[in-house]
């Protein structure tokens, strides 16, 4: 079988693997039809990764479809349609105690801690695969994964019907966080420089969006919202600086949600967090996410196929990473068809 595998960072090919044998009865044999490249995939080529040890098979957002299954799994066939949710947890700790398997102590992604699945063919836990409908597509099954993260920040932000939420960054994870608000009812500002993204976004529901070249970002957030500020704030960026803007553009007992991992230092001043009775929170990975999801793509209660603006064909992985680093404005989610 074909897989992509960085070697160490800068250095991505893709390489023949012998295909793995299904041994555990827990687990299920997938052949893996589609997988989208994030930019936690470009970090970790970059070397940018600090969990990321090679080399590593890398991708996590994963369609695939169930070529085998083990003895003592139960509720998959062979031929079904599936979505991976790509990591594991260890039950023990305090975190996982919590219910907070996200972010448990041990917690491990594929395609970072493990091998992923840029690879035709994985073995997996069958506790990891949630079946899809067979009427989505592979690309869109493959979306699932980054709309759970999109679900996880608006949970982690308690957004309401009738909030006015205000997103950072309108690339794909703040364009399925865009989505996700939506649905909860929510009215929805995003900003970006790009242009194209911007466009985009519009055309997915956005009520106001805003390109801080060219205008004046807070007072479009304080006038779109009558002088209040945002009830949250979605850091879809992760820089030192749109942190403060975060927390500079919010509204009385609002909700930051922060999902970048810099670690250049903000600077935030106590009282602005006081006064206003602010709650920030982190958002990584998600937490029991992935079936809400999926029930939304199965009963086609989102429309989101145009969010993938770019296929390629596993023989050019390398041709599809070029773009992502090049990254015209036009680019939105890539595709590897496997």
């Amino acid at each position: 079988m074909k897989a992509i595998q960085v070697n160490e960072p800068g250095e991505l090919n893709v390489v023949d693997l012998e295909e793995p044998k299904l041994i555990n009865s827990h687990d299920v044999k997938l052949r893996v039809r589609a997988m989208g490249i994030c930019g936690s995939d470009m970090h970790i080529l970059h070397g940018e990764n600090p969990f990321a040890s090679y080399p590593r098979i890398i991708g996590h957002e994963l369609a695939g479809e169930v070529m085998e299954v083990g003895e003592l799994t139960d509720g998959l066939t062979i031929g079904d349609k599936v979505v991976v949710e790509p990591m594991t947890s260890c039950g023990n700790c305090y975190a996982c105690k919590q219910d907070r398997p996200n972010v448990c102590e041990n917690v491990e992604v594929y395609g970072v801690h493990r091998d992923g699945g840029g690879r035709q063919v994985m073995t997996i836990s069958a506790s990891l695969v949630h079946r899809v409908h067979q009427s989505v597509d592979w690309s869109e099954i493959a979306l699932i994964e980054p709309f759970t993260i999109g679900a996880q920040s608006i949970y982690r932000g308690n957004v309401q019907e009738g909030d006015r939420v205000f997103i950072i960054g309108a690339g794909p994870i703040g364009l399925c966080c865009l989505k996700m608000a939506k649905k909860a009812g929510a009215r929805v500002a995003i900003s970006d420089f790009n242009e194209e993204r911007l466009k985009f976004a519009e055309s997915w529901g956005a009520d106001l969006v805003v390109n801080p070249a060219h205008s004046d970002m807070p007072q479009q957030v304080f006038s779109w919202t009558d002088g209040m500020g945002a009830n949250v704030v979605i850091d879809a960026v992760g820089t030192s600086k749109t942190v403060e803007q975060a927390v500079s553009l919010t509204s009385v007992a609002a909700r930051v949600v922060l999902l970048g991992f810099s670690n250049d230092l903000s600077k935030l001043a106590q009282v602005d967090i006081t006064k206003k009775e602010l709650t920030i929170s982190g958002s990584r990975l998600q937490t029991h996410q992935f079936q809400n999801v999926v029930n939304l793509f199965n009963f086609m209660e989102l429309d989101v196929k145009d969010l993938v603006s770019h296929e390629y064909e596993i023989s050019q992985a390398k041709e599809a990473f070029k773009l992502m680093e090049d990254a015209p404005p036009e680019v939105r989610k890539v595709i590897i068809k496997m």
